[in-house]
């Protein structure tokens, strides 16, 4: 966990600055919790979850957080102002931040939040559960990156893109929820859609790299694909099944309806973020890949659409630059892990998200009968 903040800072005054930043830059948020946050108010912010920083999904998190856009991570009071915090097994060591800084991992147990303006929390959902509400009570807004509230009723789940006029129901609990990261991609895509023609069902399969299930996970692929090479044994410790040159349906705890919590996730978020009414059937895939999600998605609407609408919409949606490059080389981006805007490939139409990477294609034409859309979304 990381904090930068000042004593004198009003949490009313945190409120309105995410409600400001959420509405009016929405895929920038990045700025808030860096130069607006740090510098230009003097906030404190914090990163909960050593695990997270240094793992794959928090290692992402940290490198957004570093990138110095305006110069002010040579702000001489920038380090004063920064907290690690970690479990009491990481607490004493030490983390890189910048270039050539580092800091110090305080306990997260006994860590006292007043005097913290914002907590991003990424420590793992019964962690979260501990602690946020603790931050929260002593006025720490807290954005949690887990799953442990996403469906609490009194916590807004938020994708600033789609529904940043729910950040205002964060003061009941103090706490904002993050969601699932194949429903952001996917609900970034919608909405615009959603807008122009309602989207009565989903249909979704996904293809997820295994960053998403943490630095173990991609440590795995890299040795079993190792050891296939010369010839050795090399046993699934993080999968169920071997992941090398494989694909795996199974993502997360199976549920008694037979679906995996990951397809539960991606409906019930959507439902939330988007419109309770749409209904979602999703199948999850892993996929031997290190970095970089991808979905297939169709499209139900209520009344028929063209494709040239539905592009239009796309183009003008915060967050998405439409990319139609029809050649035979494709139309994935080399590189695109370096990127801030996402490589996708799919035939027709290519939609990249900023900041959050994603993307949609439509690849083909409407039917007038049930109105179906086809996408493909891709996160790198």
């Amino acid at each position: 966990m990381f904090a930068v903040t000042t004593d004198h800072a009003r949490q009313e005054q945190v409120g309105e600055a995410l409600q400001r930043s959420y509405s009016q830059e929405p895929y920038q948020i990045r700025r808030l919790l860096t130069e607006r946050t740090i510098r230009a108010s003097d906030k404190r912010v914090l990163f909960v979850g050593l695990e997270a920083y240094e793992a794959a999904g928090g290692g992402v998190m940290r490198d957004l957080f570093q990138q110095d856009d305006g110069g002010w991570l040579q702000d001489p009071a920038l380090l004063d102002r920064l907290i690690a915090l970690a479990l009491e097994r990481s607490a004493g060591t030490e983390v890189s931040f910048g270039e050539d800084e580092v800091l110090e991992v305080r306990d997260l147990d006994t860590f006292d939040f007043k005097g913290v303006d914002i907590g991003l929390f990424s420590p793992g959902a019964k962690v979260s559960a501990v602690y946020a509400p603790r931050a929260a009570a002593a006025g720490c807004v807290v954005i949690d990156n887990t799953s442990q509230f996403r469906m609490d009723p009194d916590v807004p789940l938020v994708v600033p893109e789609v529904n940043p006029e729910a950040i205002a129901g964060y003061t009941k609990r103090n706490i904002i929820a993050n969601p699932n990261c194949s429903t952001i991609q996917m609900v970034v895509a919608l909405k615009p859609l959603h807008d122009l023609a309602k989207i009565k069902r989903v249909v979704v399969a996904t293809y997820q790299s295994v960053s998403g299930a943490g630095k173990e996970a991609m440590d795995e692929l890299f040795n079993q694909t190792r050891a296939i090479y010369m010839n050795r044994q090399s046993l699934p410790e993080t999968f169920t099944k071997q992941i090398a040159f494989n694909v795996i349906p199974h993502i997360d705890a199976f549920l008694e309806d037979g679906a995996t919590k990951e397809e539960w996730k991606m409906a019930v978020e959507t439902k939330k973020i988007v419109d309770p009414a749409i209904e979602v059937m999703a199948t999850c895939v892993r996929v031997p890949v290190f970095i970089g999600h991808a979905e297939a998605v169709n499209l139900e609407f209520e009344r028929p659409i063209t494709v040239d609408e539905a592009r239009a919409a796309l183009r003008k949606a915060p967050g998405l630059s439409v990319v139609d490059h029809r050649a035979d080389e494709g139309q994935a981006h080399r590189g695109a892990q370096q990127r801030q805007d996402p490589a996708c490939s799919r035939r027709d139409v290519d939609v990249a998200q900023q900041l959050e990477p994603a993307g949609t294609a439509i690849s083909r034409q409407i039917s007038k009968s049930r109105f179906p859309l086809n996408l493909a979304v891709c996160r790198s």
